[in-house]
């Protein structure tokens, strides 16, 4: 793949986020804001779209305006980026099965390994202190009831 494909290709993308952010936002509008007291449902989106859209305008410009247009993915980033897209997917499919807690901590310190942190004693921090504070905030904070799985 030449230089100006790769160009188009990134170029396209960063087009195809800025017009998704827009009618994230546009559709928004619809939902109505409420109050920042009592929020309506499309307070959140809204905000949401303005801001990809924002960042994807920025990366569009800083990327017509750049004249390095080096492959978008290396192989090694290629396989980071399926191997993380994996780990992502089994994460969807197990989480049912082991609950949302356990699969969170698995999919952590999987994702902490494929990122090449180093010891084990990093990953089982981060992927612990992850799974930790998303029960918290959920299960015990937000009473929203996470998947428990066939350990209950």
């Amino acid at each position: 793949m030449g230089k100006a494909a790769i160009f188009r290709l990134a170029t396209c993308f960063d087009f195809l986020m800025l017009v998704l952010g827009i009618v994230i936002a546009v559709i928004a509008l619809g939902y109505g804001f409420g109050s920042f007291g009592r929020p309506g449902p499309g307070l959140y989106p809204f905000f949401l779209g303005v801001a990809i859209a924002v960042f994807a305008l920025f990366i569009l410009i800083s990327e017509l305006r750049s004249d390095n247009h080096k492959p978008i993915l290396e192989t090694e980033g290629a396989i980071t980026l399926i191997l993380m897209a994996a780990t992502f997917a089994l994460w969807i499919v197990a989480m049912p099965l082991l609950g949302y807690v356990i699969v969170t901590l698995l999919a952590a310190f999987a994702f902490c390994k494929i990122m090449l942190l180093e010891g084990w004693w990093k990953p089982l921090a981060v992927s612990g202190g992850t799974a930790l504070f998303i029960y918290l905030l959920f299960d015990y904070w937000l009473y929203i009831d996470l998947p428990r799985g066939i350990l209950g």
